[in-house]
Formats: C-alpha cells, sequence, structure tokens
C-alpha cells in the first residue's frame, strides 16, 4: 500500500501540471524530477525562458527625438505672430490717439478757421468750398521781389509729387492775398499763372483780409512807400496744411524743402485716413 501512493501522488501531479505545462510550452523549458522525501513523492520543476528569437532594438543616435519639433516651433511660430499683431495694434492705437491729442491742442491754439473771399475769377469763395479736399494755403502779395515766388515754386513741386503719389491725396493750393489795395483778381490771376495752373488766387476787402488772417495767426503789416509810391508789405512765410473737414493741420516755414514737406503732408494723410476709419469703426461698433 505504502508503494502504491507515491504513484498515485505522481499521477495525480502530472495530471494537474502536464496541461499548464504544455499551453506555455513556447515559454517554460520542462525539467520535472521526482523527488522523494519523508512526506512521500513530489514533483519538482525548474523552468527557464526561451530567449526571444529577435534581438533587442538598438536607438540610432541620429534618430533620438530632441526638445524641439516641428509641433513646437509651429506652436512658437503662432504665438509670436499673436504677440507681434497685438504689439503692432497696439502701437497703431498710440498713434491714433496721440493724432487725436494733437489735434485737439491744435484746436485750443485756434488756428485756422472760416475765410469769405473772392477767387481770381470773380466768383465768391467760402472755405467751406474747399470741404472734402487737402488744402496747402499760402498768404502773401503779388509786388513781393523775392519770398513769394519762391515759397509758391515750392507749393507747386509739392502739388506735383502729391499728384503722382498713390498713398497721398491731392492737395489743391490757395494764395491769400495780404495787399488787396494792389492785388486784383486780374493781377492775382496773371501772377499765378507763372507757378501752376491749379492755384486758386483769393483776394476781398480790407476787413474780410484782415479777418482770414487772423484766423490763421497771420502778421502782416505794410512798409513805407517810396517816391513811386512802390511798398513792401512784411508778412508771415509760412504754408497751412488744412485737412478735408476745414481743420488745420499742420504748416511748413521757409526752411522746409518741397521733399520735406512732401514726406510729412503724406504722413498727415496716412494719419488722418486712419483715424477716421477708427472713428467709423467706434460709430459703427456702438450701432451694432
Amino acid at each position: 500500500m505504502a508503494s502504491v501512493l507515491p504513484r498515485v501522488n505522481l499521477l495525480l501531479a502530472r495530471k494537474c501540471l502536464l496541461p499548464h505545462l504544455r499551453g506555455n510550452a513556447h515559454r517554460l523549458q520542462g525539467c520535472c524530477r521526482t523527488h522523494r522525501g519523508n512526506e512521500g513523492v513530489f514533483l519538482r520543476c525548474c523552468t527557464t525562458q526561451t530567449p526571444s528569437s529577435q534581438p533587442p532594438r538598438k536607438q540610432t543616435a541620429g534618430k533620438t527625438r530632441g526638445p524641439i519639433t516641428w509641433k513646437s516651433l509651429a506652436a512658437t511660430g503662432a504665438l509670436g505672430s499673436v504677440l507681434l499683431g497685438f504689439m503692432l495694434y497696439i502701437k497703431k492705437e498710440k498713434e491714433l490717439a496721440l493724432a487725436r491729442e494733437r489735434k485737439r491742442m491744435l484746436g485750443k491754439a485756434n488756428i485756422g478757421g472760416r475765410f469769405d473771399l473772392v477767387d481770381h475769377n470773380g466768383t465768391p469763395r467760402k472755405s467751406e468750398d474747399f470741404h472734402g479736399q487737402w488744402v496747402l494755403l499760402y498768404f502773401g502779395f503779388t509786388h513781393c521781389p523775392d519770398v513769394c515766388p519762391d515759397e509758391l515754386e515750392k507749393m507747386a513741386v509739392v502739388v506735383d509729387a502729391l499728384d503722382k503719389m498713390d498713398s497721398a491725396k491731392p492737395a489743391q493750393p490757395l494764395f491769400i492775398t495780404v495787399d488787396p489795395h494792389r492785388d486784383s483778381k486780374e493781377a492775382i490771376k496773371t501772377y499765378l499763372k507763372e507757378f501752376h495752373p491749379k492755384f486758386i488766387g483769393l483776394t476781398g476787402t480790407d476787413e474780410q483780409i484782415s479777418a482770414a488772417c487772423r484766423a490763421y495767426r497771420v502778421y502782416y503789416s505794410a512798409g513805407p512807400r517810396d517816391d513811386d509810391d512802390d511798398y513792401i508789405v512784411d508778412h508771415t512765410i509760412i504754408t497751412y496744411l488744412i485737412n478735408p473737414d476745414g481743420d488745420f493741420i499742420d504748416y511748413y516755414g521757409q526752411n522746409k524743402t518741397a521733399e520735406q514737406m512732401v514726406a510729412s503732408i503724406a504722413v498727415n494723410m496716412k494719419k488722418f485716413e486712419e483715424m477716421q476709419r477708427g472713428l467709423a469703426g467706434g460709430l459703427l461698433g456702438k450701432l451694432l
């Protein structure tokens, strides 16, 4: 009976373990042995893992993924574009705010205003007639020996340059006499033909001329007369830039060249258009 029990234990052990060993034959290498002890016969099994048929992968040094990828570069570029756009927007808003402040300060200086005169063709002209266009305004007189001709020639160069620029608007040159006693309509018309066909000359009564000069802070004073009853009129030598709303924008003295005037006028025109678009956008936003 003692010899039968070990055989039974061995049979039972093999019956229980063999299915498991067969199911894992690809992983296990069987090495089962019987062992006789004080309490009977036992089955011992040791297992070793079958080596893999494929060798372990080796990382290639050249294909190692670094901290910078195409996705990170794209994200950085997108973020940079957003920040740049925001900075440009802030800069533009600041420039518009400065332009509005300058316009407000110029309004406080009270330069510019209405005039009611007659042009060199005898047609009544008011300042409102020139609204909707840029104006270059100069005060002078036809008997001026050198300063007025130089300034009017410079204005003619500026007018031609603005006409040729795609980024600028045309400007209407105006001439207001400070010597209405000698500068008749006919005299002004003949005088301005020498400079530019777009020039419009304006004259009027002493009171009308005085009112126009006060509006633009123009000083003028007739000097002493000589034996031929000729005299020189001392006056302010300034060219005024007026926007389409009829407001004074900038001025250019005798020391400014035509090129400097063109560059400054083009900048002022661009700022005016941007400010108008900004005001229109703000008004539309309020309405919506």
